[in-house]
């Protein structure tokens, strides 16, 4: 007879967004006349940019003929997608990463649940907390987190590296030596960033215990400081112990489009065993990458027109949140966020629970937010209001939640 992973079994309830989502269809059923506004899940509202369109046209139109048409991609994507990346998010920043360095997918959030494969399932994990679930859930469903206690909303196995008003959110290294360390910067949920000497720390401890560092750097194209670096790779000695994923989602409104990447030098080795090339199998048995017209679209992100054109959804994209943090302010609460990244960061009121301000914004002023608990215990008392609304809903959300 067949048997399940009992490790799915130990992962606590549903899913954080599916709880929110859940909540808030209840809640539209019972109040259908109610105009819900959704600052919740980070996902955008502006379309495709011209240059993307034309893209995804012509990419179609080549499909349809056969001297141009395409079938399967290749494993790593196609080369003209990882040299237009190596050239415009690595070369131009003065780093060393090879197109061949570089694995084409479809979303860096499967990248960043997947590359736990290519660890021993007895690999300590660190993470910052709070932070994206995602890291944490993907060790526990393959056995790598131990057991989890309710009570102080943490697993046994899992090295947690606390993000707070009091250390100014930047996590201190952590005593027990971890053997994979998860990064997420600007962070999600907090927006908070480490500058480019706190980051070499991170970098100089790794190659020291001889730890990974696992860095998702999504939210790069939201960075505004000079001293904020927008990969792992402008830190000397981080060829040897970091991997980087990336997504199009948030710079190039891909989110119902599919693309990302993940980068693994090849100087990334445990002994003389590759980590690049052990990717580069997953990666051949497991197809996990994109259709040629994707990788087309992908490719008119670092043209001329398609950096223009994104810049100002960034931008659209950052006055939102703008407005978000001056409404805030106006109203009296305290929050971090919003410079580099399009997520606010706010301390719930009246010492609230995280999940009793969402009912509380749901049912009074019908704005849907994202509980801080549902991405670590120290999110506690914490709630994430993201930017990436319209203008139009944004402010109206604001002025409903001045108003309470």
């Amino acid at each position: 007879m067949f048997k399940i992973n009992d490790n799915y079994q130990k992962l606590p309830g549903s899913y954080l967004f599916s709880t929110v989502a859940k909540k808030v269809n209840a809640y539209q059923t019972a109040n259908p006349d109610k105009k819900i506004i959704r600052l919740g899940i980070g996902d955008v509202t502006q379309p495709l940019a011209p240059a993307i369109i034309e893209a995804l046209h012509s990419a179609v139109d080549e499909m349809g003929v056969a001297e141009t048409f395409k079938g399967y991609a290749p494993d790593l994507g196609y080369e003209f997608l990882r040299s237009a990346i190596a050239k415009g998010d690595y070369a131009s920043r003065g780093t060393d990463i090879a197109a061949d360095e570089i694995f084409v997918s479809d979303g860096a959030k499967c990248d960043c649940a997947n590359i736990q494969e290519l660890f021993s399932l007895d690999s300590k994990i660190a993470v910052c907390d709070p932070v994206y679930p995602v890291y944490v859930d993907s060790n526990a469903m393959a056995g790598r987190t131990g057991t989890y206690n309710f009570d102080t909303e943490k697993w046994s196995n899992v090295i947690y590296m606390p993000c707070t008003v009091e250390n100014d959110f930047v996590p201190e290294l952590p005593k027990e030596t971890p053997d994979l360390i998860y990064l997420c910067y600007p962070n999600n949920p907090s927006g908070s960033t480490l500058t480019r000497d706190q980051l070499q720390v991170w970098v100089d401890y790794a190659n020291k215990v001889g730890a990974v560092i696992l860095f998702d750097a999504a939210y790069e194209a939201y960075i505004s400081e000079a001293d904020v670096p927008h990969t792992i790779y402008e830190c000397e000695g981080a060829r040897t112990c970091a991997i980087e994923m990336r997504s199009f989602s948030k710079n190039a409104g891909f989110t119902g489009v599919r693309l990302g990447f993940t980068v693994i030098p090849k100087d990334l080795k445990c002994g003389d065993v590759s980590l690049h090339s052990m990717w580069a199998r997953r990666h051949g048995t497991k197809y996990n990458g994109a259709p040629y017209i994707i990788q087309k679209a992908g490719a008119a992100v670092y043209t001329p027109e398609g950096k223009a054109q994104l810049a100002q959804q960034v931008a659209y994209y950052m006055n939102n949140a703008k407005v978000i943090k001056e409404g805030l302010k106006d109203a009296g609460y305290t929050f971090t966020g919003g410079v580099n990244a399009p997520y606010i960061w706010l301390k719930t009121p009246n010492n609230m629970t995280s999940w009793e301000f969402f009912d509380y914004l749901l049912e009074r002023a019908n704005v849907v937010g994202t509980p801080g608990s549902g991405f670590g215990p120290s999110g506690e008392g914490y709630f994430r209001l993201t930017a990436f609304g319209t203008y139009e809903n944004t402010v109206e959300a604001i002025e409903r939640i001045k108003k309470l």
